[in-house]
């Protein structure tokens, strides 16, 4: 066994790695950090949850640096209902922007304990800006090529817009920057409508709850999977618009919604699951419509709809998984890696194909514009 610190031996003396219930009560009273209620209470409940009256050393370092883990909320489950003797709900006079992040927490978390915690540890900074950003840029694209092309529906008809250096086109496949910026352009007002709508009721929540390095990951390994996925189903299509990326979060939130139904506290909850899977239904409807049965003559094939579904993909795969470990270190999970290295091993089968399989297959690419 280590040598203990200073700290870690006036706690636990004897080097056990747990402290006593006086020595922890000590603790509560004396120290020198600023607790909030939330986590006063779990440490609180850690102590209670345990038979023998002991805190294991390791689980209050977590918890006292914010780091919740696994066993950390075992731990905690005996001693819930400590937890749950004050509802969120019930708190009163809050100001404007609290009510709102108390809407957040029920409209994403299914546990009231990671509710409250979230409420008291929330803070402004950083902010959720990724969706924000990505959401205004995509506008802006969408704004300069309406009055450049003076059309607002159905650009993709638009010999200039396929011109555009941000459409993934396949006889554009080597500029590797367009598997990803593909994402700023949009077919027409209907489709960048749909996407920064579901985007910024569902992402931006995301990004307050889950912070920005997983929603933005999480969102771009969408758009990736979407273009790649085109690239080796639909060889002959192009894609623009943000669906792959859009359809992660929103699957992702929809089946953590499902899986956690008993707990989720968000209003209406079926009949907004209704017709949020009505309205995702219908768009990639309009995708298949516009792929197979343009309704005007153009000079190629329309974008491909398989971005949508790959991005649901990776938002029940990808996504759920990382929904569900709210506060929780990914790189100590299995599932974790299991899922990066299927993805890692379909963008290698990606690349290889994007390389090789257009000419072994002789596919007749239109010409790039």
């Amino acid at each position: 066994m280590e040598p203990c610190g200073p700290r870690e031996c006036e706690l636990d003396p004897e080097n056990t790695g747990f402290i006593a219930v006086e020595n922890f009560t000590s603790l509560v009273e004396h120290h020198e950090l600023q607790l909030d209620p939330s986590k006063l209470d779990m440490l609180l409940a850690l102590v209670q949850s345990n038979e023998e009256g002991q805190v294991c050393y390791q689980e209050l370092i977590e918890l006292m640096s914010s780091k919740r883990s696994s066993s950390f909320r075992r731990a905690i489950a005996n001693g819930r209902r400590t937890l749950q003797r004050e509802i969120l709900l019930d708190e009163t006079g809050l100001g404007l922007y609290k009510r709102f992040v108390r809407y957040v927490a029920y409209e994403i978390l299914p546990c009231e304990t990671d509710r409250r915690w979230y409420f008291h540890q929330n803070r402004l900074c950083p902010p959720p800006v990724f969706i924000a950003i990505v959401t205004i840029v995509q506008i802006i694209v969408f704004m300069c090529y309406g009055i450049m092309l003076n059309k607002w529906v159905l650009q993709t008809y638009q010999p200039d817009f396929m011109k555009s250096p941000l459409v993934y086109h396949p006889g554009h496949r080597a500029q590797v920057w367009r598997f990803f910026s593909y994402m700023f352009m949009h077919v027409g007002l209907e489709q960048l409508g749909f996407n920064a709508l579901l985007q910024l009721m569902i992402g931006v929540p995301l990004e307050m709850v889950h912070g920005i390095l997983r929603i933005s990951l999480l969102y771009m390994a969408g758009v990736l999977a979407g273009s790649l996925t085109v690239s080796i189903t639909d060889m002959r299509a192009p894609v623009v618009g943000g669906s792959g990326g859009v359809y992660a979060l929103c699957s992702a939130h929809l089946a953590n919604v499902v899986m956690n139904w008993a707990g989720m506290r968000c209003p209406y909850k079926l009949l907004r699951m209704i017709l949020a899977l009505v309205c995702m239904s219908s768009e990639v409807g309009r995708a298949v419509w516009l792929r197979f049965s343009p309704p005007l003559p153009s000079s190629g094939p329309q974008p491909s709809f398989m971005a949508h579904l790959s991005g649901a993909v990776v938002g029940i795969s990808m996504g759920l998984l990382i929904l569900r470990s709210y506060e929780e270190s990914l790189q100590k999970q299995c599932s974790w890696w299991v899922i990066v290295f299927s993805f890692i091993t379909f963008l290698l089968f990606a690349i290889f194909w994007n390389i090789f399989a257009y000419d072994l297959l002789g596919v007749q690419i239109p010409p790039a514009p």
